[in-house]
């Protein structure tokens, strides 16, 4: 049975890797995948999915109109992969969850969980919501305890607490630390390492 799958993370966990991945993965046994990744993000380049390891892949881009419903499938996809979800609506969740239960086509979806401000963005809030299974990857704060929260950041590396939700940007602009860090105004607890995810 097909399922929506959500797997989250803080920046820097790998989810575009493994996203790049599992569509090989998928392609090797000979079957067929749809990438998606937003539109809005075109860091790498429009319709781009890339890995900070270098992989790079074009994919579909969608943006708050597009509607996913079997008609956008192409026929014999085996599955949909969709990077940067966080920037789904919270109706595209709900198509993506119907496509997954009534027209069998499995949907996988990698994102972020919250914003630099720690509040959720709503394709993710969706996804936490209606994903049939949900997987946290992991990410690791500068102190060395597991990163759960996006930082943003000025030109001079201090947290910035108010603006837009959404400012598209790599590690110039946010950086993925625990909740210690989030909190803390003191330079000296992002050096301290109590262990890996102490």
């Amino acid at each position: 049975m097909a399922k929506l799958y959500f797997r989250y993370a803080a920046m820097n966990a790998g989810k575009s890797t493994v996203l790049l991945q599992a569509a090989y993965n998928y392609e090797e046994r000979g079957m067929a995948v749809l990438l998606f990744t937003a539109a809005l993000d075109d860091r790498s380049g429009q319709g781009v999915i890339s890995s900070r390891l270098g992989l790079t892949r074009q994919a579909r881009t969608f943006g708050p109109d597009t509607r996913f419903d079997r008609e956008l499938i192409d026929p014999g996809v085996a599955c949909l992969l969709i990077d940067e979800a966080q920037f789904l609506t919270s109706e595209q969740v709900r198509q993506l969850h119907r496509l997954a239960h009534v027209g069998g086509v499995p949907v996988l979806c990698w994102g972020l969980r919250s914003d630099f401000r720690g509040e959720a963005f709503p394709g993710s809030a969706a996804l936490l919501t209606l994903a049939d299974e949900l997987e946290e990857m992991k990410s690791i704060c500068a102190c060395g305890r597991k990163a759960s929260i996006n930082m943003r950041i000025d030109a001079g590396g201090r947290r910035v607490t108010e603006g837009e939700q959404v400012l598209i940007g790599g590690n110039d602009r946010y950086r993925a630390v625990c909740p210690s860090c989030f909190y803390s105004d003191d330079d000296a607890d992002h050096r301290r390492a109590p262990g890996l995810f102490g």
